[in-house]
């Protein structure tokens, strides 16, 4: 089987529509007065209330393992080391590299000394750069320092 990168394209119009807004369900009435009715239509009966409980999670998605990430972006690019992975955006298209895909990652400042250069190695010896530029020099070296350790975490044991 061939691993192939993800390619996510993004929209070009912002982020579409916001989402419906969320809110819990109202709370049934209980004040003074007759008790409700048993439920007489088809399917079960709904479960009695029993007060106010903790209020449901909009996403309830699988959580992946705790690990060390890293983040590196500008106006345009993006370059995304964690427990999942690395991302690489460019203007807009993302490419998915899962840590299962990867031999290994490469990286180096780029030209000028405000460039970050970071390349995924595949398998089959393809890889793929990403480049992300720094506000200064200073931004870069903060990186530079904070890829390496986060790096050497998913890749520890892979003989790189």
């Amino acid at each position: 089987m061939d691993p192939q990168p993800q390619y996510h394209p993004q929209p070009q119009q912002g982020f579409g529509p916001p989402p419906p807004a969320f809110a819990p369900a109202p709370m049934p009435y209980s004040g003074p007065g007759p008790a409700p009715a048993p439920h007489s239509g088809p399917g079960p009966a709904p479960a009695p209330h029993s007060g106010p409980g903790p209020a449901p999670t909009p996403y309830a998605g699988p959580v992946p393992p705790a690990g060390p990430d890293f983040l590196a972006a500008d106006r345009r690019n993006a370059v995304v080391v964690d427990a999942e992975g690395v991302s690489l955006e460019s203007n807009g298209a993302t490419l998915d590299f899962p840590w299962r895909d990867i031999v290994t990652v490469h990286y180096k400042p780029g030209p000028g000394g405000e460039v970050l250069m970071v390349a995924v190695a595949l398998p089959d010896g393809r890889f793929y750069e990403g480049v992300v530029v720094a506000r200064n020099r200073a931004k870069l070296q903060e990186w530079l320092a904070q890829l390496g350790p986060v790096l050497a975490h998913y890749l520890a044991g892979r003989g790189h």
